[in-house]
């Protein structure tokens, strides 16, 4: 037996040289128990009267699944035959309680909290604009197909393989060490959009502020931010007469002006701005003309931009259901506006031939990868947290269908309020709806602002979005603090509010760059490079993993171990996973890459340099992947791929 390690611990014969430890189901919140093997004889190698964890040789046992804070070694049997061998009956593992990893209280607050985190900013400000704009009611169909072949599955395999492994997202790739840069990659990406995310949180923040007011202050052109271009009288009567009203106010027809000068009206009018518009842009961000005046930090939003990050630090559980309160208030007093049905038809009335479409079905595809936001770490932080047998089968298809639900609800909200606003200026729908934060921060205010009581609908509408941003946020935040834990069990306990406060202190720093003047270029810099390609990167590679590398047949035989059952059908599973999924990811980042656009702000076109360093961003946290691998295969010793051990 010389030849064998002194703690000889073995699953179906394979010994600790080999590293092959698989944790068994964890019996509560700090132990977890493993099974060895009978061995020919470890009386003479394992002496439980002196075995403590100073003198236990860690170099040759795999911390990376073994806890050795402390060992138990009251639960270690060593019956000892005539023959001086033993059946080595448990080795049960317990970490400090400070250490010891938390626990989901009731399966419902999993279920809020995924649903908190997957339904966020992007479901109220672009699916129904994305809706309307690919073919109304008809944009249903392909954004429920690609529900089915892509989010719904891409969402449970995350479920399964945090709760199966009770990791964050770098420790959870024991199971194939090589590719521990997936992880780091998720790590990179959350950070980035948690250092962006909470600035646009910020801005809700401040606009709540500006609302606890008699009147709106976007609702009129006299201010000191106001320029000559600001508009702020209705011209619905003239524009249904056919008429233009000029910058004084006067309604001028076409047979009042010559050709000449109708088309001169026509350019002097596109450049007027609302209120609201000028309230965001010349007051709230007082923009700069690009990223080469960056300008100074805008007060504001820095202080609001620290108000959010408090919160996000204060915050330890945060309910998913306050939003859909307000949508359902917001959606009964839109109900009552004048226009509203006219925004109603213009969101649902469908355009069959739009479904023939590749660039709707892209559309939908891209939607439904990131409104359900995987690839970033947070479903499998979640998820972890979970007891062992919690059934998250059911869990991925209510969180799933909820966030879809919430888009499609959501735009009954939008549109009826912009139906009401087009009524009001007498223009088609189509010339008022926006997406992204022109639709959050100037065409909502501006609609707002004509109802009676604004400042209570205002404030009503900027506290959903907050708390709809925060729910993100919060698990963002999650996933890195979680991230760093996992890697460094010390730091749980007592240190946790210091590492909270550090990693809070340190994205808020970053953010800061956000709350200058050329703040807002910077965002949309991040917002369009630091997750798009990277997440559907990452999304490629932790499926050919697990599927490929890993083998789909294991990871169902581990869902099984969970749920007690393989998920139904089976065989729809196997398949989808295997080749499905990295099918269709693959064909999403094609798309996204053929249908790219460079960076842009309304009419601000982005430099070369920025969209260089756009790219260097999204790359940064992919190329983590190699570069981890690399690290292993050149100075890490034992197996690069961990198979499952059946």
């Amino acid at each position: 037996m010389a030849e064998k390690s002194k703690f000889n611990i073995t699953f179906d014969d394979r010994d600790l040289e080999d590293q092959q430890f698989t944790r068994i189901i964890p019996q509560d919140n700090n132990t977890a128990t493993y099974t060895p093997a009978k061995t020919d004889s470890c009386t003479d190698t394992l002496n439980t009267d002196t075995l403590n964890t100073d003198t236990l040789n860690t170099d040759t046992l795999n911390t990376d699944t073994l806890n050795t804070d402390t060992l138990n070694t009251d639960t270690l049997n060593t019956d000892t035959d005539e023959n001086n061998s033993c059946d080595c009956e448990a080795v049960e593992v317990r970490e400090p309680a400070d250490h010891a990893r938390q626990k989901w209280s009731r399966p419902i607050e999993f279920i809020l909290s995924s649903l908190s985190y997957a339904v966020g900013l992007g479901n109220i400000w672009r699916f129904p604009y994305l809706c309307y704009r690919n073919g109304g009611g008809a944009f249903l169909i392909p954004y429920t197909i690609m529900l089915l072949v892509c989010g719904l599955p891409l969402m449970f395999f995350e479920l399964c393989l945090g709760q199966f492994g009770r990791e964050g997202p770098i420790t959870v790739w024991k199971i194939c060490p090589l590719f521990t840069g997936i992880g780091y990659a998720m790590f990179m990406i959350s950070f980035y959009i948690g250092c962006y995310y909470n600035v646009v949180l910020s801005w809700a923040i401040y606009y709540i502020y500006s609302s606890f007011t008699h009147t709106l202050p976007w609702t009129s052109c006299e201010n000191d931010w106001s320029s000559e271009f600001c508009k702020q009288y209705s011209s619905r009567n003239c524009t249904l007469s056919g008429g233009l009203m000029n910058l004084t106010g006067t309604c001028i027809y076409p047979n009042m002006t010559t050709d000449e000068e109708w088309q001169s009206l026509n350019k002097s009018v596109s450049f007027l701005k609302s209120p609201a518009d000028e309230y965001f842009h010349n007051h709230v961000l007082d923009i700069s003309d690009g990223l080469h005046d960056i300008g100074g930090f805008q007060g504001n939003i820095v202080l609001s931009l620290l108000i959010a990050w408090i919160i996000v630090y204060l915050a330890v559980y945060f309910t998913a259901t306050f939003p859909y309160l307000i949508l359902i208030v917001l959606l009964v007093r839109a109900a009552t506006l004048p226009g509203y049905m006219d925004g109603i038809a213009f969101y649902l009335t469908p355009d069959w031939d739009k479904v023939f479409k590749a660039s709707v079905w892209g559309d939908a595809a891209i939607q439904i990868f990131f409104s359900l936001s995987p690839c970033w770490g947070g479903l499998i932080t979640l998820a972890s947290y979970n007891n062992f047998n919690n059934n998250c089968y059911r869990d991925a298809i209510v969180v799933s269908l909820g966030n879809c639900l919430t888009s499609f609800f959501s735009g009954f909200v939008i549109f009826g309020i912009i139906g009401f606003m087009a009524h009001e200026l007498g223009l088609p729908v189509d010339k008022v709806a926006a997406e992204g934060a022109g639709l959050a921060f100037v065409a909502y205010p501006e609609a707002v602002a004509r109802l009676p009581l604004s400042p209570v609908w205002s404030m009503l509408f900027f506290a959903m979005l907050l708390t709809l941003g925060l729910g993100t946020q919060f698990t963002i935040l999650t996933t890195i603090i979680t991230t760093i834990t996992d890697d460094f069990p010390a730091l749980r306990g007592k240190n946790f509010k210091w590492v909270l406060l550090v990693a809070c202190g340190a994205m808020y720093c970053v953010g800061l760059s956000m709350a200058t003047k050329g703040g807002m270029y910077v965002l949309q810099m991040m917002d369009s490079y630091s997750s798009t390609f990277s997440a559907l990167m990452v999304g490629m590679a932790e499926v050919t993993v697990v599927t490929w590398i890993y083998g789909v047949d294991n990871f169902l035989e581990d869902i099984k171990k969970m749920l007690g059952f393989y998920p139904y059908p089976r065989i729809f599973w196997k398949y989808i996973w295997k080749f499905g999924m990295p099918l269709v990811v693959t064909t999403i980042l094609i798309f996204s890459w053929i249908d790219y656009v460079p960076a842009r702000y309304g009419d601000y076109q982005f430099p070369v340099w920025a969209n260089v360093v756009g790219w260097m961003l999204s790359f940064s946290s992919v190329t983590l992947i190699p570069i981890v691998a690399i690290y292993k295969i050149l100075w890490e010793k034992g197996p690069l791929v961990k198979m499952k051990i059946p």
